[in-house]
Formats: C-alpha cells, structure tokens, sequence
C-alpha cells in the first residue's frame, strides 16, 4: 500500500487512540508487524501553543517513516496551521481526526460531530492539504447516526479536497462502540472514492480481519482495542492473510520479555515516575486471562516505584511460565 510517496510494509495499520498509542506503544506495535502506527489525537490549538504534554504526543523520534500525526480541531486556519508546524517539527503524514465519538470533543464540535457538517469539512480539509506540505489523511465514521449515513459524501469531499487515504470506523457517532461494524457501509464508501480505504472496527483476530476485508472491499484494516495488551495480534493477522495458516499464540516468556521492554521504554520516554502510571493499564491489559490476574491487578495499581512494578511483574509471568505443578 503506498500512501503518497510512501510504500508500507504491509496493509494494517495500528489505529490512534488517546492515552494508548504513545511513541513505546507505536514503536512496539510497528516491530511486531504493523506497516502504520498514528500518533494520539491531540488539539490543534495545544500544538500551537507547544505544552509539554502535546508535545510528547507528537515525538516521533526512533520511528520509521512514515511518520503521522493525528490532529482535531474545528477552524480551519488553526488546523492548517497546526498540521504545517507538524509538519517542520518531523511530520511526515497529518492525520485529521472527523471520527472521535467521545463527548468531551464532539460537544465543541469536533471529531465526529464535524460530519454533521459538510460544509465545515472541506474547508478544513482544503486548508490543511494546502498548507500540510506533506499528504493528509481522513479518519472518519459511517456517519453521525443511523439515519445519516453520510459516510460516502464524506468521502468524496475528501477525495477532491486532495486526501491521500481515508479509514473508516464501521459506526456511527451516534452508535460510540455499541452494535457490529458496518462493513456494508465501508464498501459503499469505497465504491465511491479511488483513494485508499482503510476500514476499522471489531477486527480482534486474524480470521475476522481476514472477513472484514472480504466484506468491505478495503485496502487495510486498522486495529484499534484488539491489540492493547496484544501487540502480536498485527504478525498473527498478517501471517493469516498471507498465508492461511494461523500463528501460535506468543508463550507466557514471550509475554513477560516484550512487556518488560515495554515498561522499560515507558520509563524512558514518560520518567520513571509518572511512567508508572502510564504502565499499569498496559499491565492489566497484558495480564487479562492469567491465573490471579485480578488480585494480581489490584497490588500492581499500588505500587509507586518503577523497580518494584517491574519486579511484580517478572514475579507474575515467572510464576505462569512454570509447569502448573510447580506454579501451585
């Protein structure tokens, strides 16, 4: 798949998600077989302003190119702005966020709310393609509710305005995450646009990802919840569609290796202190499924030091790497 001068490795692409897909998280998921990784959506008007928070949201240093940035906003000229000063600061591709479905953005009518909008879409689109120096993605919904399916105007809008690739979340705004996703509606957007369609949503293992692209005609998929605490999910879907065959599951050493290297990093990027904050959801989320894993969670969200947490968590995984004779 190329994506303006851009040939990635391969068609899956790890989806932006605020508080997840930090520059640890994207490296990791990139290495384990992702051809794309985006950054966390952040406001146009905190990238203006430069806060230290925003500006950790968009280090992309140590990455493989392309690098992108996802930014929201609502007014044009600050959006175009944003994505040009992106753009100086490493950018290599601008992502513009028209898919958020949280309140917090849509209520200042942002994310998805702005497809209620088509008029306001183009002109943010127009500007920020003008003034990016660099190819523009979209990410959108089906539409802003069930009534308006307004996903394929969206993208025509997009295509003409010079966006280079479009995904699509399989929902509505108004659907948030409940319901299936609509592969039907992904088609009908493809069918409509020349560009790359990369679709979104419900795609947790190699054999769904393999009937979403059925289903949907797209060119990609992106995996969004599916690969938190599972980063092999983007080798394992790939394996799949290459070749038929299905991946083993990584063995619980495998587990523990990469999620320490990943604390680590965290410790790195964050500080150790405010990286083990950051830490303990990726550690629920790797140990979902485990034996103890419960009250295991609960101690892990206790602990205050990045020597201790590391400490519980080779404890944890040592003790499942273990024959179950000797675990007991």
């Amino acid at each position: 798949m190329r994506i303006g001068p851009y040939t990635l490795k391969n068609n899956l692409f790890l989806a932006p998600m605020a508080g997840v897909t930090d520059r640890p998280f994207r490296l990791l998921c990139r290495k384990l077989g992702a051809g794309m990784a985006v950054s966390e959506m952040v406001s146009s008007n905190s990238l203006l302003y430069g806060a230290a928070k925003t500006l950790r949201r968009a280090d992309h240093e140590g990455e493989d190119a392309p690098r992108s940035v996802q930014i929201v906003g609502t007014d044009p000229a600050r959006m175009a702005e944003a994505a040009r000063v992106n753009v100086e600061r490493g950018a290599q591709l601008i992502d513009i966020n028209m898919g958020c479905p949280a309140k917090k953005v849509c209520n200042v009518m942002a994310g998805s709310a702005l497809m209620k909008h088509e008029t306001l879409v183009a002109q943010i689109l127009e500007a920020v393609v003008k003034a990016a120096g660099a190819p523009v993605t979209l990410k959108i919904r089906t539409g802003w509710d069930r009534q308006n399916k307004n996903g394929p105007r969206i993208a025509r809008i997009a295509e003409d305005a010079g966006i280079q690739a479009l995904a699509v979340h399989g929902r509505t705004r108004a659907d948030m995450f409940a319901g299936d996703a609509e592969y039907d509606t992904i088609k009908a957007i493809k069918a409509t646009v020349r560009i790359p369609v990369i679709a979104n949503g419900d795609i947790d293992t190699p054999a769904k990802a393999a009937a979403a692209l059925a289903a949907s005609g797209a060119d990609g998929l992106m995996i969004g919840r599916a690969a938190q605490g599972n980063p092999w999910i983007f080798r394992e879907i790939h394996h799949y569609l290459t070749t038929g065959e299905r991946l083993a599951a990584p063995a619980v050493e495998d587990v523990r290796d990469t999620l320490i290297e990943h604390l680590e990093n965290l410790y790195l990027f964050y500080g150790a202190h405010l990286g083990v904050r950051v830490a303990r959801k990726h550690i629920s989320w790797y140990s979902k499924g485990l034996r103890g894993g419960a009250l295991f969670r609960s101690e892990i969200n206790r602990v205050e030091t990045h020597t201790e947490q590391l400490a519980r968590v080779r404890e944890f995984f040592d003790r499942h790497a273990l024959p179950v004779e000797l675990a007991a």
